[in-house]
């Protein structure tokens, strides 16, 4: 199938809601007949009909042959790569299986300190050594951006068993390294570039945008299709090209890592968004762009309030690029916190922001948001400015960048599979100092780790968690939630 306009895994679940027969298979509510009125009322009649599991005529994720298969080939073609697969379990699983199908156990593989968690839960399952690198950070807007090719190749030169290598693009502000530059310092080493491109999948669809790591030569891309394209919430896609990725290793691994009753709404969410992007991709990006010009365009006026520029991202070394539909704002000059103006903006504004630091807010402005969504934005920031000194949450004087490793490259003393499995003992956070963390603690989101398992529990790194935490961030991971005590690796 190579209309780009056709959707079959959403037809053919439409059609298989619709067919008239008695169900004797899961789920139990039979196509909402026998599911509670409150659910019912809150999803409609034709939602419950669509939730059915993998009746022949919809075919089979793990071996498709019918229209989840054209679906992915379909979407394959439309953001360029060799082959798609389709995720039910969010971009995590397809980190996860990128991870499992490239490293064996011992294998080494470079990982920048701001990945995700779900790359320290592919290093527990696949054993693979992680060898970490410190993102280039900005101290002006205490942010890290991404790793270079010239850190890369520094990592191969003092580890040239390196078997992968995990780059963050687009960050969570929405900027994206140099993927095409990095693939060729990584390629001749017969490495694997693994991109989780999780707030990338738009890039690509329009020439004021970034582009994209299909495009660049990456040869595993992870994409979350539900955060900024149409797709219901954990629908996710991974994409493969070229051949350093064993195809059916690669199948494998996301039978580990994807349920066996995957949803079809999202699967069929899948096929849908393709469609929208393969038919009106460049149409709609035009449009949010416009909507995210606009609102930058007038928040020049709400000085000292400013947003993280092209300029300002290109100014430091790594030829990173920003996605200007991404909008960082930085609060701090109004003296108070991220937290506290995300809470004043959603409690009481009607505006809600993506993510919350210390010192910013970040909004995604994506193919859903209308002019009206901006102007609301900008009106909300506007009573932000005048009501900030009526807010008690002050900004203290911390940044991220102060708890991170001063190592430009670093092994953590015990791998994080290894920490995950050795005895551990519960002791207070203060004598923790000095000993291997057993637990992963991250505030979230972004869901960016501070502590791994296997690293040494540091004073900065336990007085940033409990500054995020005493701020109204929160911290997962912790079997303590008060943070008053830390699990560590019972070492003998």
């Amino acid at each position: 199938m190579t209309d780009p306009s056709a959707t079959p895994l959403l037809s053919a679940l439409a059609a298989a809601a619709q067919r008239d027969h008695a169900a004797f298979y899961a789920p139990g509510h039979k196509q909402g007949q026998g599911v509670s009125q409150p659910l019912a009322a809150l999803l409609g009649e034709q939602g419950l009909r669509a939730d059915l599991p993998e009746l022949p005529e919809l075919d089979n994720l793990f071996a498709p042959e019918g229209p989840i298969q054209q679906a992915q080939q379909l979407a394959a073609a439309t953001f360029g790569a060799d082959e798609t697969f389709f995720l039910a379990n969010g971009s995590t699983c397809g980190i996860e299986a990128a991870v499992l199908a490239v490293c064996s156990p011992g294998d080494k593989i470079l990982i920048p300190r701001n990945a995700h968690r779900s790359v320290l839960s592919a290093l527990i399952l696949s054993g693979a050594r992680p060898v970490f690198v410190s993102p280039i950070y900005d101290s002006q807007w205490d942010l890290a951006y991404g790793i270079t090719p010239e850190q890369v190749t520094a990592a191969f030169t003092q580890h040239p068993d390196l078997r992968a290598v995990v780059v963050v693009s687009p960050s969570y502000q929405g900027v994206c390294a140099d993927i095409a530059a990095i693939c060729a310092c990584v390629h001749p080493r017969s490495g694997v570039v693994i991109v989780d491109e999780a707030h990338g999948p738009h890039l690509g669809f329009h020439d004021q945008l970034p582009p994209g790591a299909i495009s660049g030569g990456a040869d595993l891309v992870i994409q979350s299709t539900h955060k900024v394209l149409s797709a219901l919430t954990q629908a996710s896609m991974l994409h493969v090209q070229g051949q350093r990725v064993d195809r059916d290793r690669l199948r494998q691994a996301l039978q580990l890592t994807q349920s066996t009753s995957p949803n079809y709404l999202l699967l069929a969410s899948l096929d849908a968004a393709r469609q929208q992007m393969a038919v009106a991709g460049p149409a709609l990006m035009a449009h949010t762009l416009g909507i995210a010009q606009r609102v930058r365009s007038q928040l020049i006026s709400l000085a000292p309030l400013q947003s993280l520029t092209p300029e300002q991202v290109t100014a430091l070394p790594g030829d990173f690029q920003l996605d200007l539909t991404r909008l960082t704002v930085d609060v701090s000059a109004l003296g108070i916190t991220g937290f506290a103006a995300d809470e004043l903006l959603h409690q009481h504004l009607g505006v809600t922001a993506e993510l919350p630091t210390l010192r910013q807010l970040t909004f995604i402005i994506s193919l859903g948001n209308t002019v009206t969504d901006g102007e609301r934005l900008i009106t909300a920031l506007a009573s932000l400015k005048d009501n900030a000194a009526a807010i008690a949450n002050t900004l203290p004087d911390i940044s991220v960048g102060e708890h991170g490793s001063t190592a430009q490259l670093s092994e953590p003393p015990l791998s994080p599979r290894d920490a995950f499995f050795a005895p551990s003992r519960t002791v207070p956070t203060d004598d923790a100092v000095g000993h291997m963390s057993a637990d992963t603690l991250c505030p979230y989101p972004p869901g960016i780790p501070t502590l791994l398992p296997g690293e040494t529990i540091t004073p900065a790194a336990i007085a940033y968690l409990q500054q995020i935490q005493k701020l109204g961030g929160v911290i997962t991971g912790s079997l303590d939630p008060t943070l008053q005590t830390l699990r560590i690796v019972d070492a003998p």
